[in-house]
């Protein structure tokens, strides 16, 4: 197979995987709409004399798993269960229950162009840039009061058992066995199913994950473990498009006509854009041919050949390479922990500064020009508030970004155990951050970040 791997994890770090600011954008929102939904919930009960209360929330779905791809069109989910205590819910319906829990949102979302909407499932919440947020309703109760673990019952159509914690906990497990290029794999599925805007309806997000778990082939270089994947996965679907839910092998995940439809239509067209890439094993295979089977397998301009531009790509590549001198410190959290973001963190920043009242930093930067801190501010980063009910380390990571951090030799970036408080300066001009994490046994499951933009002065 020609090896354009090189180029292909190129792809995949720039195109495919999600930037942080986007993961963090995903982050705020869930918050803000938790927070909503708190709110709009205590004016519900105070407008009815209610005493509905969330119990627990657990960030699911491929925010939890961080399979979530780059989407031109921010066509995110936000998948969340909000869980309730069955004696609190006095009786309600599954129905019954997820109209509360859109009152109480409506109370809050006045400003949205669409209301909150009950689906079968959840409750949903659309931005008109093209997230959406999806609250999954539950609740939970134990059989006997002697009993340490809870059972969980999802509101759909009916109460029906389901742990909301399962899906993320089969993933894990998996991730364990397989490592990371599972996750990629995954992502890179989804990035073809979305490669084209006329592909309408093609599998969701958790089919692709359940068969491309099942038929992950193991190699060194990505596309090729890529390539190979997809030609199983074709060739299993060949034999049965039925995919089984992997935590409970009786349930079919394909509960409608619909379902069934883009799991066929994954189908159809893998095995057309896989025939394109039939030229990569060609004797005679070239760059300028195996870029441009890339290219018409994921629609995507990277792959796209033009030489003026890549002489000048080269150019800057190698002056850049001149400049660089420093030492490439940054660690990433994936690399060390399975991530399992299914719990929240609120971090708190406080900067002070001679000559400046004390002040959070969102306080703080207004006061500032152009929103940016000044220089010579101490940074004081504490972890305020988390859901997660029990964690075992707390991490934090300090990212230094721009060109005089880079001269100085001082990007950071190295994850390390400060406790819950951390203190720091600004030294350097640049939109630098800081993120803590949360760790239980061999998971990250919460992530908190803050933007420290700084001036130059």
């Amino acid at each position: 197979m020609y090896d354009l791997s090189k180029e292909f994890n190129t792809f995949y770090e720039e195109h495919v995987k999600l930037p942080l600011n986007e993961q963090q954008e995903l982050r705020k929102k869930r918050d803000l709409n938790l927070e909503r939904l708190r709110s709009g919930l205590a004016e519900y009960n105070s407008e009815n004399k209610k005493e509905y209360k969330i119990a627990e929330t657990r960030t699911q779905g491929s925010m939890a798993m961080h399979t979530t791809v780059q989407n031109d069109q921010k066509d995110y989910d936000i998948d969340v269960a909000v869980v309730f205590e069955k004696d609190n819910l006095n009786g309600l319906g599954p129905l019954a229950a997820r109209n509360m829990v859109a009152a109480a949102l409506k109370k809050k979302c006045k400003s949205f162009n669409v209301e909150p909407q009950v689906k079968t499932n959840c409750v949903r919440i659309v931005y008109a840039d093209g997230y959406h947020v999806d609250f999954a309703v539950y609740r939970r109760y134990k059989e006997n009061s002697s009993d340490t673990e809870y059972k969980y019952e999802h509101a759909g159509s009916s109460w029906t058992s389901r742990n909301p914690a399962a899906i993320n906990d089969w993933f894990c497990d998996e991730i364990k066995e397989h490592g990371d290029n599972l996750r990629k794999v995954i992502r890179l599925s989804k990035m073809f199913c979305k490669s084209r805007s006329f592909w309408v309806k093609m599998a969701a997000g958790l089919i692709q994950t359940v068969v491309c778990d099942e038929k992950i082939q193991s190699y060194d270089r990505l596309d090729e473990g890529f390539y190979y994947t997809m030609k199983e996965v074709y060739n299993r679907l060949e034999g049965s498009i039925e995919v089984k839910n992997p935590t409970d092998s009786t349930i079919s995940l394909l509960q409608t006509e619909e379902h069934k439809t883009k799991v066929s239509n994954w189908k159809n067209r893998l095995g057309e854009k896989l025939a394109v890439l039939e030229v990569l094993f060609d004797d005679d295979c070239t760059k300028v041919k195996a870029k441009d089977a890339w290219y018409k397998f994921f629609n995507h301009n990277f792959w796209y050949e033009d030489t003026s531009a890549f002489v000048e790509s080269a150019s800057l590549s190698k002056s850049y390479e001149v400049r660089r001198s420093f030492r490439n410190t940054e660690q990433f959290i994936e690399d060390d922990y399975i991530m399992d973001e299914q719990y929240m963190m609120r971090l708190k920043c406080i900067i002070s500064r001679n000559g400046f009242r004390e002040a959070p930093i969102p306080e703080f930067l207004k006061r500032c020009l152009g929103g940016r801190l000044p220089h010579g501010c101490s940074i004081d980063c504490t972890m305020e508030w988390t859901d997660a009910p029990s964690y075992d380390k707390v991490l934090w990571k300090v990212r230094n970004i721009g060109r005089l951090a880079e001269e100085r030799d001082m990007i950071r970036g190295q994850i390390e155990a400060r406790g819950t408080k951390i203190h720091e300066h600004s030294d350097f001009y640049g939109s630098h951050y800081i993120e803590c994490y949360l760790v239980k046994g061999n998971r990250c499951i919460a992530v908190g970040h803050v933007e420290i933009p700084i001036d130059n002065e």
